[in-house]
């Protein structure tokens, strides 16, 4: 087989296994569709768009994030200006409860279904929950109906019960890269704890969104790998990001 007849047998492959059967690539498959040259890139834009409108439709969910917590977190994530243990402009500041009901009053106008509460954190303690309780109780008070969703770092069995008890309607937490490669981006926590908060959130019932950050020094092999994984955790969402390093990270 030419060179390219084995390009285009692997989008073939690719077409039929996801689009037509609804079945996911393997690592070594993901890893072949990823090595095809870049004249295939049109093609492999067509097919995610196809498989986008034929497993999730046209529609577009609009959400608002607010941090509660900005700044000033005891982990060491090197692509975060939000560490404490870079040098960067980013100082800790918390969001009180009037302003987080206007934020969130503010993103329920613009046509948004979801709002996220967000807080750079290892994990939340009791001071930062009750703050996310009382905050999601006076939300409500406010006549807003918006589902609630956080994104407060890794969690205890407690803390899931905790949040489900809130009404918190989903999680965000990022695995942020494949596993074999996340000890060259983070060492004060391991890829397992953020693994085990997912898992623990998915069980309970919570929709789960988590994705990860491009860009930071992965090979592509790597890359597949990422992608097996987080297919592997069935997330309702998955953002992808691109790394933009910021002086001081």
């Amino acid at each position: 087989m030419t060179a390219a007849a084995e390009r285009t047998d692997v989008l073939a492959q690719a077409r039929d296994q996801v689009l037509e059967r609804g079945e996911g690539l393997t690592e070594e498959q993901v890893l072949a569709v990823l090595r095809l040259a870049d004249d295939r890139l049109e093609e492999l834009l067509q097919l995610a768009h196809e498989v986008r409108m034929r497993w999730c439709g046209p529609e577009v969910e609009v959400e608002g994030i607010v941090s509660l917590k900005t700044g000033g977190c005891p982990e060491d994530c090197h692509f975060c200006s939000q560490s404490g243990r870079f040098p960067t402009p980013v100082r800790s500041a918390w969001l009180d409860i009037p302003g987080l009901v206007k934020a969130a009053r503010q993103t329920k106008e613009t046509g948004a279904t979801e709002f996220c509460i967000v807080a750079a954190v290892r994990g939340p303690d009791k001071r930062l929950l009750d703050q996310v309780r009382a905050g999601i109780r006076a939300i409500r008070e406010d006549g807003n109906d918006i589902q609630v969703a956080c994104s407060l770092g890794m969690l205890t069995q407690e803390q899931v019960d905790e949040l489900v008890d809130m009404g918190c309607h989903r999680y965000n937490h990022n695995l942020e890269t494949a596993r074999s490669h996340f000890p060259n981006v983070v060492t004060t926590h391991s890829w397992d704890e953020r693994w085990d908060t997912l898992r623990m959130v998915r069980d309970a019932g919570m929709e789960v969104c988590c994705g990860g950050i491009i860009g930071m020094g992965e090979s592509v092999e790597q890359r597949a790998e990422f992608a097996v994984q987080l297919a592997e955790l069935d997330p309702d969402e998955v953002p992808m990001n691109f790394l933009i390093p910021n002086p001081g990270t």
